[in-house]
């Protein structure tokens, strides 16, 4: 046991760098909207407790069972185009209803441990956003493949998650990338809750495909605005099983790393970052704090302003990694500017992005969607931390990680974040 958690942290610690560096643009953009919006608006009076959830009692289990057109079999993958020669694991992907009446379907990529597939856990990755793929998670961070410069084919990923584990990549909420719902208006108004309840209908209706896994241990995992995600979710689960009175779900901890958990302190944390990294002048930083109300002012307009100043005076960096270079792109070649480096390429989204809309690569993954997108985007409560306070005493295993480059979610939140959960420290 102490070998299997050991290899666990040292694989963790040596991708923490890797999973803040490969962030897509896109990501970053969209919960950069996110901040935006939330900041210059006056804050909602009410906190989402997640009451809905504790309310309900019996045996809320088979409201989730919906009918299934897949299977294990018919969603197996036999070669992925351009995928290179050797690889030594079973991989899947494909659709799961979650919920039959609105006609919605979430898209998964699921790949097996090379070596020790039987006996290694179950780990769910998500993506942040507001609602983006964790597609992006999987071919530019942490799965067996990483595209290529070219967009047609693929290389290994030495780093990749699933040398000890199993791992499903979900793309959720529904109708990110190429998850879809046939009801147009079903998806309007999807926000966190609606995103957790489809998530744990995919996971108990998935682990029905794949009852092998029903009793593996499972973590959950992801990054940025997976922060709500990842403990919404662990939260429904929690209390599913509880309601159940049996173990549905055999979860056992959950990783966020750089994750938006809490309005206030990622706000604070973010214009601290870069006013301590040189990026924002003296002036723009006591405006927000002045005026933005998430840092105790009460003047939207002017904290736009200051909003736009702050965004002006760090220019065109990348988010992802303030001291990374840019994509430079033309027209008949995608470079960057230390040229092809496998491990380190600030294009590769464009190349991830021509690879999923090829109608070869989409045949090979069955899927339904024509045309597959980074982002989308979705509401949601304003902080997580009490769901992270009840996961805690629950006894769950909860680690909050952050790189030290990245501005979108910086360790200055991780840091602030955690200190507001007011923990005593067991280890320095």
């Amino acid at each position: 046991m102490k070998r299997v958690a050991y290899t666990w942290m040292l694989l963790f610690m040596c991708l923490l760098g890797h999973l803040i560096i490969y962030g897509e643009a896109n990501e970053a953009e969209a919960l950069d909207n996110f901040l935006k919006s939330r900041l210059s608006k006056k804050p909602s009076p009410v906190v989402h407790s997640w009451a809905w959830l504790n309310e309900k009692t019996g045996n809320i289990y088979p409201n989730y069972i919906q009918p299934q057109d897949g299977s294990m079999e018919t969603d197996k993958i036999g070669a992925l185009p351009g995928q290179p020669n050797g690889v030594d694991f079973n991989h899947y992907s494909g659709y799961v209803t979650v919920d039959s009446k609105a006609g919605r379907a979430l898209f998964y990529y699921f790949v097996e441990s090379p070596d020790n597939s039987s006996t290694n856990p179950l780990v769910l990755w998500l993506n942040g956003g507001p609602g983006c793929s964790s597609l992006i998670g999987a071919m530019t961070e942490l799965s067996p493949f990483r595209v290529n410069n070219d967009g047609e084919t693929l290389f290994r990923n030495n780093f990749a998650w699933n040398n000890v584990a199993n791992i499903i990549f979900l793309e959720s909420p529904a109708r990110v990338g190429f998850s879809y719902s046939n009801t147009s208006s079903d998806y309007q108004h999807t926000g966190d809750k609606s995103t957790a309840k489809d998530a744990y209908a995919f996971l108990v209706n998935w682990l029905e495909r794949f009852p092998q896994y029903k009793t593996r241990d499972l973590y959950i995992t992801g990054e940025s605005y997976a922060g709500h995600y990842v403990p919404q979710l662990a939260y429904t689960i929690f209390l599913n099983n509880k309601n159940t009175n049996q173990t549905l779900i055999n979860l056992k901890g959950i990783a966020v790393g750089n994750g938006w958990i809490d309005d206030r302190t990622n706000a604070l944390g973010r214009f601290d970052y870069l006013w301590t990294h040189a990026l924002n002048s003296d002036e723009t930083k006591k405006g927000i704090h002045t005026y933005c109300h998430y840092l105790n002012g009460k003047d939207p307009k002017e904290c736009g302003n200051f909003i736009s100043k702050a965004y002006n005076e760090f220019g065109d960096i990348d988010r992802d990694n303030i001291y990374a270079p840019l994509c430079q792109q033309d027209s008949s070649s995608i470079q960057t500017s230390y040229g092809l480096v496998s491990n380190f390429d600030q294009c590769s989204k464009h190349y991830l992005y021509s690879y999923l809309n090829r109608a070869e690569i989409q045949t090979a993954l069955h899927t339904k969607v024509s045309k597959w997108d980074l982002c989308s985007w979705s509401d949601s409560p304003t902080i997580v931390l009490p769901i992270i306070k009840n996961l805690m005493a629950s006894g769950l295993k909860i680690w909050l990680y952050s790189g030290d480059v990245d501005v979108v979610v910086p360790i200055t939140s991780t840091r602030y974040a955690i200190n507001k959960l007011k923990l005593p420290v067991k280890t320095p």
